[in-house]
C-alpha cells in the first residue's frame, strides 16, 4: 500500500481565503492584517471586542514520552479540532509555530500530518508571517546593545566574562555554539567569548509566549537578566534602555496568526519555545483568543506529559489565568511495545507481553494528569500493524486506570476517523475538574523542583551540585524564588537518563545547574546536557527539499 506524503496531501487541498475562515469566528476583514490570501494576523483591537465573552472549555493534548517512531500529538490536536467541528460544535485550535532548524535538519516541522494538517503547510514551516525573524532581530539587538555598551566605556561596569546573553539564529548550526567576537582591533569591539543558540531557545520567544499584552511583553523585556558587574551585581536589559526598541521589533509578532486546517476550520499558530529550557507551549494570547472565540479551545504542549503538560499546567495556566477542562494523552500500541523493550525494527508483530510491560509509561502519565485533578482521555493512534488484541488490551488497561480510551484514525481519514475521540473528549469536558497546581508560588526553589521530580517523574529525591546550590542561594537573594520552575531533562524518559524507558523506579534526579530567565519569570533547573543549538545530521532533510520552475516545493515531509 502506498501513501501520499504530507506535502502532497496539503498541496491538493482546496483552501478558503482567510477572510472567509475568519468569518467562522465572527471576525471581519477589518479585524485582520492580511499576509497574502491564506494567512493573517489578528488585530490586537479584537481583544477589546471579545474580552467580556465567557471562556470556552480548554482541552490540552499531550502524550507519552516520545519514541523514535513519533506518536502524532500535533496531528491529533488538528484532527480533534476538525472532528469536534464535524459534530457541529464550535471549537478553536491554538498550536505552536515550527522552527526552520528541525525543518531542514531531521525532526521535521509542526503542521500535523496525513489528513489532519494545518495549511498552507509550506508557509507555516517556512518563514510564515515572520515571527521567528522578529524574535531573532529583537534578541540580537539586545546582544548588539550589550557589546556596544562595552565598547563605549562600559558605564554599568559589566563583566564581559559574565555576560549571559548570547546571539540566536533559526537554523541548526553547530559551528556557532562557541564563538569569539570583537576581534580585529580597538574599533571592532571588545573581544570576548560567546555563542549562538537556535531562535526558539531564546528568552524573547518564551516572553512572547507568556505575555498577555504588548506592554506586558515590553516590561518583561526590561526584566531580562543579561549578566553581572565586576562586583557581582545583576544587570538587566532595562538598565541598557533596550526594552522599548525590542518591543518595536516585536509589535507585529505578538499578534496571533490565523490559518486553517485541511477541512477549512480556523486555527491559530503562534509562538514556539523549546520544551526543555522553556515551557514548550504556544502563546497565552492565542489561547485566550481561542477560548473567547470557541466553545472549546484545543491546544498542545511539547514532548511528553512529564515535561510539556506539567509546564503547561504549572506555568502557562498560572501566568495566563486559565484552567483546562480535560486532557488528551496520545499513545500508540507500537510505542508502548517499544517501552516494553522491543527494538524499533521489530514492532510490527503482535506482542501483548511487551505491550503490557510498556504500558507502565502511559500509566504514569495518566496518574500524573489525574494528580492535577483533570479528566483524561487516551487517544490511541491506530497504525496498520496494530492488531485488535493489542488495541483491546490498551483499552482494558486504560479503563482500569480510570481513563477513557478512543481509537483515532484521523491521519488516514481526517475528521471521519476522529468521531469517537471527539465524542469522548466532549464528554470528559462535562465531568468537571478539580484542577490545582503542583506547587505554590511561595514554595522554595527546592520545594518546587522536588515536587516535580517526586510527584511527576517518580524520583526518590533530588541531588544538587555545588554550583546548583550556589545558584539557589543567589537567586533566592534576588527574589527569584517566587518564579516557577522549568525542568530541563531528557524527553525520552521519566528519569534524567534517556535509556530508562517505561516507568523507572529507585532513581534520583541530579540538578547540575540553575539558570534564570527573569524576563520570562522562570528558573531553569538543568538535569543533563542541554542542547540549545542543534547540529545537522549526516544526511539533513535540506538535501531532499527542492522547488521547481512553477514554485512547487517537494521533499517537505
Amino acid at each position: 500500500m502506498s501513501f501520499k506524503s504530507d506535502i502532497e496531501i496539503a498541496q491538493e487541498a482546496t483552501l478558503q481565503p482567510v477572510v472567509e475562515v475568519a468569518r467562522k469566528l465572527g471576525l471581519s476583514e477589518d479585524d485582520l492584517e492580511l499576509y497574502g490570501k491564506y494567512k493573517a494576523k489578528i488585530s490586537l483591537d479584537v481583544w477589546n471586542k471579545i474580552k467580556d465573552k465567557p471562556d470556552g472549555k480548554l482541552i490540552l493534548v499531550t502524550a507519552i514520552n516520545p519514541t523514535p517512531l513519533g506518536e502524532g500529538k500535533t496531528t491529533t490536536s488538528v484532527g480533534l479540532h476538525d472532528s469536534i467541528r464535524a459534530l457541529g460544535k464550535n471549537s478553536m485550535l491554538a498550536l505552536r509555530e515550527p522552527s526552520s532548524g528541525p525543518v531542514f535538519g531531521v525532526k521535521g516541522g509542526a503542521a500535523g500530518g496525513g489528513y489532519a494538517q494545518v495549511v498552507p503547510m509550506e508557509d507555516i514551516n517556512l518563514h510564515f508571517t515572520g515571527d521567528l525573524h522578529a524574535i531573532t532581530a529583537a534578541h540580537n539587538l539586545l546582544a548588539a546593545i550589550i557589546d556596544n555598551h562595552l565598547q563605549q566605556g562600559n558605564p554599568l561596569n559589566i563583566d564581559p566574562r559574565r555576560i549571559l546573553w548570547r546571539r540566536v539564529v533559526d537554523l541548526n548550526d553547530r559551528a556557532l555554539r562557541k564563538v569569539t567576537i570583537g576581534l580585529g582591533g580597538k574599533s571592532e569591539g571588545v573581544p570576548r567569548e560567546t555563542g549562538f543558540d537556535i531562535t526558539v531557545a531564546s528568552e524573547v520567544m518564551a516572553i512572547l509566549c507568556l505575555s498577555t499584552s504588548l506592554m506586558d511583553m515590553k516590561a518583561r523585556f526590561g526584566n531580562i537578566l543579561v549578566g553581572y558587574t565586576y562586583d557581582n551585581k545583576p544587570v538587566y536589559a532595562r538598565e541598557l534602555k533596550a526594552e522599548g526598541s525590542m518591543a518595536v521589533l516585536m509589535r507585529d509578532a505578538i499578534k496571533p496568526n490565523l490559518v486553517q486546517t485541511l477541512e477549512n476550520n480556523p486555527a491559530f499558530i503562534h509562538g514556539g519555545p523549546f520544551a526543555n529550557i522553556a515551557h514548550g507551549c504556544n502563546t497565552i494570547m492565542a489561547t485566550k483568543y481561542a477560548l473567547k472565540l470557541g466553545d472549546y479551545a484545543i491546544t498542545e504542549a511539547g514532548f511528553g506529559a512529564d515535561l510539556g503538560a506539567e509546564k503547561f499546567l504549572d506555568i502557562k495556566c498560572r501566568y495566563g489565568g486559565i484552567r483546562p477542562s480535560a486532557v488528551v494523552i496520545v499513545a500508540t500500541a507500537r510505542a508502548l511495545k517499544y517501552n516494553g523493550g522491543v527494538p524499533k525494527t521489530e514492532l510490527g508483530p503482535e506482542n501483548l507481553d511487551a505491550l503490557r510491560k510498556g504500558f507502565v509509561n502511559l500509566e504514569k502519565h495518566i496518574e500524573n494528569m489525574q494528580t492535577f485533578g483533570l479528566p483524561v482521555v487516551v487517544a490511541l493512534n491506530r497504525f496498520p500493524t496494530d492488531t485488535e488484541a493489542e488495541l483491546n488490551l490498551v483499552r482494558q488497561l486504560c479503563e482500569e486506570k480510570g481513563a477513557d480510551v478512543a481509537l483515532s484514525e484521523i491521519w488516514a481519514y481526517g475528521s471521519k476517523g476522529g468521531r469517537e475521540m471527539a465524542e469522548k473528549v466532549l464528554a470528559a469536558c462535562e465531568k468537571g475538574s478539580n484542577f490545582d497546581f503542583l506547587y505554590k508560588d511561595n514554595d522554595t526553589i527546592k520545594q518546587k523542583i522536588e515536587a516535580i521530580a517526586t510527584k511527576v517523574y517518580g524520583a526518590d529525591g533530588v541531588n544538587y551540585s555545588a554550583e546548583a546550590e550556589k545558584a539557589i542561594k543567589e537567586f533566592t537573594d534576588l527574589g527569584y524564588d517566587k518564579f516557577v520552575v522549568v525542568m530541563a531533562k531528557t524527553q525520552y524518559s521519566l528519569s534524567d537518563d534517556q535509556t530508562k524507558l517505561g516507568r523507572p523506579t529507585n532513581f534520583t534526579i541530579t540538578v547540575r545547574e540553575l539558570r534564570a530567565s527573569a524576563g520570562a519569570g522562570f528558573l531553569v533547573a538543568i538535569t543533563g546536557a542541554i542542547m540549545t543549538m542543534p547540529g545537522l545530521p549526516k544526511v539533513p532533510s535540506s538535501e531532499k527539499i527542492d522547488i521547481d520552475e512553477n514554485g512547487v516545493i517537494t521533499g517537505l515531509f
